[in-house]
């Protein structure tokens, strides 16, 4: 008989005759009571039982992992999790997709990555999961990052601690959401209701009054087995009344092979969650016996075939009136509304007039008016997005910030934040009265003026001479409040001195706190001292609009020293023309250095690769002339135009000969070039380029023939001007009615 008939009727047999026959167990239908995929081969039925006659929630337990997801870079691997995916669709209830950011399970590769290509990756990983689950409902996005735990130990590509010393937390949720801008966004962390309770609310209020986009915290509660009903119930409320957010447990577990115990601590803690209204669900991790993650996967609900008698208990509870009618945050599993609350600062001097969007939205109801308290004072009300607010104090201390977002069907949503006002004289305000306007140098100690924590940080000025150099630290930062005169692409030239190797930093635009990366992280120079200055010139990758902007130069490691930045348009260059390596607009993260007489991009790494806005002006046959050196044999790199509508076409590959100086590498282009606007990109094939410019001649334009000395076709030539030349002209001739080119 056939073995996949035999198997596939075995398994028939059982789900007809060996199972009960039974519905999930909870029936509440805005809570979920879930579980996880626990078998290596990742099917959800299990072990002779089907998932959905217990559960109407999934979390697969590691295959969501990245290091599971993206094994190596680039080659994404979906299958096991499809499994856990498809099922939850088929039977109309939730898939978490866990986690996206931790430092327990992450692809190793990552560790070879310089900190801006770590970011990439980030980037890339994020991206190719939206592509293939588009319409994700529930992630934790952010997984056990309080310091003991597993924060990711490639934070610094997120932002490092920043700001806020959670800067890399927020920027994971702010990527996240502007992917998946409907789903729940979780923060998920264990030993939160013992050991790290006032950690874990330090850090998720903290994301909270900043304005990040998480919708929820989730407790893991694999620290429960032994807690006491009276200490679990004051830790949820303080927590609960700390953060004042919705919350999930995510990993509940109970691991004991005592029956009685087990039973217990289900009776004394599943209510007490269950019936909390700011509880969305619970997910139960692992449910057979032996094949959970904890001792002996003693926190298993079936054993040996038989329910458990805490698993007996739950189903009965999950029938009782208090169970089917308690409240959720997320009525009908889904988030209705979108509202975060985002100081210009969480901080503020005293007197001070601070700044403050309500980002709001509402999924399938319609915004009538959105207020803002401070207090119990109401600050104001606006019916029209943005929802910018004024905020001010006369007295310092912790200050909460309440949004009421109204919608037309009278429902409310609201969400709380906090802010500091402190003494200080020096209200927040831009160092000049005219703002600098982009192109231009600014004085690096012309940062906004300011208490500590709200314009700068860890850094001095010099108020006599504001162009002197500024010593900056690990987590130093300034804030320049700039107006952009002209839209557009720019560079940026930083002038830096360092004593040691590894300063780095980067430069973002914090507008409420969305921290829009401008460039990659920039790795500064040993100069040899702190009176020895280099530029180095950084990209600037987004698209700046006019108007005011708040940019962030933030210090991710120091120290280093820096004195004037100068601001560039980024040319577009002409083909015809000269393309400067350093003068991409996207990179994969390469060093621009002083040489050659100018700036260069230097000792690249395989793979590295940089591209160029070019202006096509005359179409046609090209040559190249590639001024290029290597300190090392095999050095290459590939030239690739992208054209408007996306077509790619190779131009050439250029071998960079190994030479301490630097050469010029000529060689024709075999594909003819169109007009228009397009992009250059230049992808390394072998490591160790150092690239100071490429110059593009046209050879021959379209609609012209080359002929060399070779071609028999002579006849009678005419120059341009209709004037009759001889056989040794060179140039564009027209020659039998048709125009030549002869070399």
């Amino acid at each position: 008989m056939n073995k996949t008939f035999t198997r596939n009727l075995l398994l028939l047999a059982v789900s007809l005759f060996a199972l009960p026959s039974a519905a999930q167990l909870s029936s509440n239908p805005d809570k979920f009571l879930g579980n996880i995929t626990t078998s290596y081969n990742h099917d959800v039925d299990t072990h002779g039982f089907i998932f959905a006659d217990y559960w109407n929630q999934i979390t697969p337990e590691n295959c969501t992992k990245w290091d599971a997801i993206e094994p190596s870079r680039g080659n994404f691997s979906f299958g096991n999790p499809d499994k856990s995916a498809n099922y939850a669709k088929r039977h109309n209830f939730p898939f978490k997709y866990h986690t996206f950011i931790w430092g327990g399970q992450y692809p190793g590769w990552m560790n070879d990555l310089s900190t801006a290509e770590q970011y990439r990756a980030i980037i890339e990983y994020l991206d190719g999961v939206k592509k293939h689950y588009p319409n994700l409902e529930i992630i934790d996005v952010v997984n056990e990052a309080i310091d003991g735990h597993a924060p990711a130990p490639y934070k610094a590509a997120l932002g490092g601690n920043g700001r806020t010393g959670y800067d890399w937390i927020i920027k994971a949720f702010q990527l996240a959401h502007e992917r998946w801008p409907n789903a729940i966004l979780v923060y998920n962390d264990y030993n939160s209701f013992t050991w790290q309770k006032s950690q874990f609310i330090n850090l998720v209020r903290t994301l909270r009054d900043a304005g990040a986009p998480v919708d929820a915290y989730g407790h893991q509660s694999h620290d429960l087995t032994d807690i006491s009903k009276n200490d679990f119930v004051n830790a949820m409320n303080e927590i609960h009344n700390a953060l004042q957010m919705p919350m999930y447990s995510t990993e509940f577990d109970i691991g004991t092979s005592d029956n009685s115990k087990q039973k217990k601590q289900y009776e004394n803690l599943i209510p007490v969650l269950w019936e909390a209204d700011y509880c969305a669900g619970i997910t139960l991790w692992g449910w057979i016996y032996g094949s959970t993650w904890t001792t002996d996967g003693n926190s298993g609900l079936i054993r040996d075939g038989k329910e458990r008698p805490a698993l007996t208990w739950l189903r009965e509870y999950m029938q009782t009136d208090a169970a089917k009618n308690a409240k959720s945050p997320f009525p009908g599993f889904k988030k209705e509304a979108s509202v975060y609350v985002k100081p210009a600062s969480m901080k503020v001097a005293k007197e001070d007039v601070l700044p403050v969007l309500v980002d709001a939205t509402l999924a399938t109801k319609t915004i009538e008016k959105v207020e803002l308290y401070m207090g119990s004072t109401l600050v104001d009300t606006k019916t029209e997005s943005p929802y910018i607010f004024e905020v001010s104090s006369s007295s310092t201390g912790t200050k909460t910030l309440k949004a009421v977002v109204t919608a037309t069907d009278g429902s409310t949503f609201e969400r709380l934040s906090r802010i500091s006002v402190q003494n200080g004289a020096t209200k927040r305000e831009p160092y000049n009265e005219t703002l600098p306007a982009l192109p231009c140098t600014i004085k690096v100690g012309e940062f906004d003026k300011g208490i500590s924590g709200v314009a700068y940080n860890n850094v001095t000025r010099n108020s006599d001479d504001t162009s002197a150099p500024i010593k900056v630290s690990t987590n130093s930062w300034m804030e320049y409040t700039v107006n952009l005169a002209e839209e557009g692409l720019y560079t940026l030239d930083v002038e830096v001195a360092a004593t040691q190797e590894g300063g780095m930093f980067h430069l973002v635009d914090n507008r409420f706190g969305d921290m829009i990366f401008l460039t990659d992280f920039i790795t500064v120079p040993k100069t040899g001292s702190t009176e020895e200055f280099t530029t180095v010139r950084c990209a600037i990758s987004e698209y700046l609009t006019a108007g005011s902007h708040v940019l962030s130069f933030i210090a991710d490691k120091g120290p280093f020293y820096v004195k004037n930045m100068k601001f560039n348009m980024l040319p577009t260059s002409s083909l015809p023309g000269i393309v400067e390596a350093e003068n991409f607009f996207q990179s994969s993260g390469v060093a621009i250095i002083n040489a050659n007489d100018g700036f260069v991009v230097s000792n690249t790494k395989n793979n590295d690769w940089m591209e160029y806005p070019v202006n096509v002006t005359q179409a046609g046959k090209y040559s190249y002339e590639a001024t290029v050196s290597s300190a090392v044999s095999g050095s290459a790199f590939k030239m690739t135009l992208i054209e408007s509508d996306g077509n790619e076409k190779l131009l050439a590959t250029v071998s960079v000969p190994k030479s301490d100086t630097y050469q010029v590498k000529t060689a024709k282009i075999r594909n003819s070039i169109k007009e228009g606007e397009q992009k250059l990109r230049i992808t390394v094939t072998g490591a160790g380029c150092n690239i100071d410019n490429i110059k593009f001649t046209c050879t021959t334009p379209s609609g012209i023939t080359e002929l060399t000395d070779d071609d028999t076709d002579t006849g009678v030539s005419y120059n341009l001007a209709g004037q009759k030349v001889g056989t040794g002209y060179k140039g564009i001739v027209i020659r039998n009615g048709r125009k030549v080119f002869v070399k």
